[in-house]
């Protein structure tokens, strides 16, 4: 599992004053081709590595030593990424057929996505973190022909056949199960040859789920040209060298390390869980193979950079840290910075799975400019645009819009809906298909997209984002959104985080804030208890914005989604903040 003395793995290939200028992917109509494009320019660098021993979310790095790695270069991967596309094809997977993938994080998760590019097959991607019911409601909302997946997916498939009528071809990558094709002992150096799939950048590539932290999952139809776009605009905004090693935190993001020429190091983690992931383990992975950046949630990234700035440790070859989910608190950011590269930030993007990326900050400028005003509750600026998204901030309204003309549009300073519009937006859902009409608005022979938050724009074109426009709260008098409010509470310097509600029927609501104490503050008494809720009913009441908050509950745990640990489910807490104040004297 480990070992003493290793070296740093190829350092050389990671050396981004080494390496080729970053190349275009303009050109390109399917988006697994920019794997063979980076094979060619990059072939001996590490593409892929990940912990060498089995159940790698159990393990942990002792002190003093180092995990062992599986490695892949762009070479190898691009050869067994042919041969796995030529296997496909052999068991009848074609161009355009819906391939429910399940796989793991680690080098054959990355050769059967790009595999699955190259068929042209839809890949359908559900992160398992979103617990049994959403995963199989997704699959069977989702329709699969095929599944591709180790044996404990298909296991499953056949536990819930009857969900999955469908799927007919079925692909195991770890072995025997039966009735299934297997791609575990697959030749990479054979001369089997897949055909090129006959696919343009408006073809389906891939169906990704939404977390569900507003509502049910859904099925977002991802084209080719989403996914080029993306990793052409991530690569021009960031300046993304190829050479570089990102050490992964959320699987997905991993792929468009792939088309940027990138090494993807998988640390040893669970990644349906980030806030658990045991720092050493990213240490140790940044370490190895000289990380010049990574991704990973803002829960992650709180617990690691806690870790370090506790034991003195720096990731000193980490430039670049990229954070998304939610919003990102400053002392999270305060904290990464200190631990990475003197001349390294923190980035937070931001977008939806819809819409991705639209825009983006900085640590440096948030906490040198935006930190202050976001405590007062302006709200959380976002950033600004990527340069191939137009957006803009219109009256809210909970009906739907079917054209653009229907449409208002707010002048800067004003609250209300953003829509965004660009190469990167996705046209479509696939699987709750009524929400095209709530969330598609159609502009002449292109659409606008609404991404369901609140918020405006200032005087330098930056977003200011206030909340999710289902999470806004509706009183008789007034209208009071989330994120703005939340700050004022968390000023409090035992606050983890807060949560804003509104109890009874829309129009007429009693807002109520629940509050989470960082943990080593919970109170052991109902006195203690008491003493910090006066004192965040007084932060309240000194505040304009939210002296009409006068219900102030405490909990220990705010329900969050898995994918970033970060996003608080609103919906759930309704019912038990209406439970606890009912039970009070």
């Amino acid at each position: 599992m480990s070992k003493s003395n290793s070296k740093p793995a190829n350092p050389a290939e990671n050396d981004t004053k080494n390496c080729s200028p970053p190349w275009r992917l303009d050109h390109l109509q399917n988006i697994g081709l920019a794997l063979t494009e980076t094979a060619q320019r990059l072939p001996d660098q590490i593409a892929v590595a990940c912990p060498a021993r089995p159940r790698p979310t159990k393990l942990k790095v002792l002190p003093g030593q180092t995990l062992e790695y599986s490695k892949i270069t762009f070479a190898q991967l691009e050869r067994r990424t042919n041969a796995i596309a030529a296997q496909l094809q052999a068991s009848r997977v074609q161009a355009g057929m819906r391939v429910a993938l399940m796989v793991p994080p680690g080098i054959d998760f990355v050769a059967h996505v790009f595999a699955l590019y190259k068929v042209g097959a839809v890949s359908i991607l559900i992160d398992p973190g979103m617990g049994r019911k959403n995963l199989v409601g997704c699959l069977s909302a989702a329709r699969p022909q095929a599944l591709v997946g180790i044996r404990k997916a298909h296991l499953a498939r056949w536990v819930f056949r009857s969900k999955l009528k469908e799927c007919r071809i079925n692909i195991c990558t770890d072995g025997w199960f039966p009735g299934c094709q297997r791609t575990d002992s697959i030749d990479a150096n054979s001369n089997d040859a897949y055909e090129p799939a006959k696919v343009n950048r408006e073809s389906p590539a891939a169906i990704i789920f939404t977390t569900g932290s507003t509502g049910p999952p859904k099925g977002v139809l991802y084209r080719q040209r989403n996914f080029i776009e993306q990793a052409q605009q991530i690569r021009d905004y960031f300046d993304i060298q190829p050479g570089g090693a990102d050490v992964s935190g959320f699987p997905l993001f991993a792929l468009f390390n792939t088309a940027m020429g990138i090494t993807t190091v998988f640390p040893a983690m669970d990644a349906t869980k980030p806030a658990e992931i045991y720092p050493p383990n990213l240490i140790d992975a940044a370490t190895q193979f000289n990380a010049t950046q990574s991704f990973g949630s803002p829960a992650l990234w709180n617990t690691v950079s806690n870790y370090c700035n506790k034991h003195g440790l720096r990731l000193p070859t980490v430039k670049s840290v990229y954070t998304a989910g939610a919003p990102v608190p400053p002392n999270v950011l305060q904290n990464v910075k200190a631990v990475i590269a003197d001349d390294g930030d923190v980035y937070t993007p931001y977008g939806a799975t819809e819409a991705l990326p639209v825009a983006c900050n900085s640590a440096s400028v948030v906490l040198g400019e935006t930190a202050a005003m976001t405590r007062d509750g302006r709200g959380t600026c976002v950033g600004t645009r990527f340069s191939q998204i137009d957006w803009r901030v219109i009256e809210i309204s909970d009906s739907p819009l079917a054209k653009i003309e229907l449409a208002t549009e707010l002048a800067p300073g004003q609250i209300g809906e953003l829509i965004v519009s660009g190469p990167v937006v996705t046209d479509q859902y696939v699987t709750r298909t009524e929400a095209n009409a709530e969330h598609k608005i159609i502009d002449g022979d292109s659409f606008w997209h609404r991404m369901g938050d609140v918020g405006y724009l200032d005087d330098q074109n930056r977003f200011w984002f206030c909340g999710r426009k289902g999470h806004r709260v509706l009183t008789k008098n007034e209208t009071l959104y989330t994120v703005p409010c939340e700050a004022i509470a968390n000023v409090h310097p035992q606050v983890h985080r807060s949560a804003l509600v509104g109890m009874g029927a829309f129009g007429s609501q009693i807002p109520v804030m629940i509050v989470e104490p960082q943990p080593e503050h919970w109170p052991a008494t109902l006195a203690g208890q008491k003493e910090i809720v006066d004192a965040i009913q007084k932060l309240l009441a000194d505040h304009p914005q939210t002296q009409t908050i006068t219900h102030v509950l405490l909990r220990q745990k705010l329900p969050v989604d898995i994918r970033h640990n970060s996003k608080i489910f609103r919906e759930q807490l309704k019912p038990w903040a209406e439970e606890q104040l009912r039970a009070q004297p």
